[in-house]
């Protein structure tokens, strides 16, 4: 094979990857200059507020990551110091307002001495220090000042009310950390979509529920959607997902093809892998483990 053979079938294999990952990009950007031409929608988006003249719909905020607890990297935390303790009942009742206003971008740890967890209801100890964080950072994009001395200000008069030590960090360095985490998520917010055509709908859902990627029904097949930054171990998962396609296609006499229907062979398939991978090691080395309690809140 020669140089310039060698070439075009590194090109070929990188436009591919950069035809499955486009997408996911361009939504993440669109998305955010509406909101910085709108205004903040940081509200609607993570509580589930209608926007205005949209019909209410009635849901709950999604709970919180199993042993989620605020982090620095990604919260704004305030930290509360009571030296004769608080019942978690009344930290609670202190906290409810803000909860209620901010939704699941808000989480309230405490401590007594040996070791953070979160406060939540039925917890019947007390605790010497609180932690109060807002989480700043999340795909909808990074949260406006108004928003965070709004909490900030709440934090404080409970602090108040609970007669605690109260030290919160300085906001415009917070932000700045909050908008350069941003920038990297966006580059690393990753998904791959394949498309088996030709196949039946009704054929593409596994029996096990417990599969790492999503499976759906289109019109003319089945796809398979695998979100990275929210699935542990994405390798294992990707290649999962690409058995499963192929295994479609090759019973239902399908084709496995990307969002623009160009086929998708073994070696444009595992270019892709190549390139999730390095995504993954990007991740990794900033602390943020694909599947993770702060990966599933940071991209959520």
């Amino acid at each position: 094979m020669t140089d310039l053979q060698i070439g075009l079938l590194v090109l070929g294999g990188a436009a591919v990857v950069g035809v499955v990952v486009y997408n996911r990009w361009q939504e993440r950007t669109v998305r955010r200059d509406a909101e910085r031409a709108f205004g903040s929608r940081h509200a609607d988006v993570l509580l589930g507020t209608p926007a205005p003249g949209a019909p209410a719909e009635h849901r709950s905020p999604a709970p919180l990551p199993p042993g989620a607890v605020p982090d620095d990297r990604l919260d704004y935390v305030i930290g509360l110091r009571i030296p004769v303790g608080v019942p978690a009942a009344s930290a609670l009742e202190s906290w409810r307002p803000v909860e209620q206003r901010f939704g699941r971008r808000v989480l309230l740890a405490g401590s007594d001495g040996s070791g953070w967890r979160a406060v939540a209801p039925g917890e019947f100890g007390t605790f010497t220090s609180l932690r109060a964080a807002l989480q700043l950072v999340s795909r909808s994009g990074v949260v406006s000042d108004a928003e965070l001395l709004e909490f900030r200000t709440d934090v404080e008069t409970i602090a108040s009310r609970l007669r605690a030590e109260c030290a919160a960090p300085e906001m415009r360095q917070a932000l700045e950390r909050a908008r350069e985490l941003d920038r990297f998520c966006a580059d690393t917010d990753i998904q791959v979509a394949l498309h088996v055509l030709g196949a039946d709908p009704a054929s593409g859902f596994a029996d096990d529920d417990a599969t790492p990627y999503q499976v759906s029904a289109r019109e003319d097949g089945v796809t398979y959607l695998l979100d990275m930054p929210r699935t542990a171990e994405p390798a294992k998962a990707y290649e999962a997902m690409t058995r499963a396609a192929q295994r479609l296609a090759a019973t239902s006499g399908g084709r496995v093809v990307d969002d623009r229907g160009q086929a998708l062979d073994e070696r444009s398939l595992a270019a892709i892998g190549s390139q999730l991978e390095a995504v993954r090691k990007r991740l990794s080395d900033q602390g943020i483990e694909p599947g993770s309690a702060l990966a599933l809140r940071l991209f959520s």
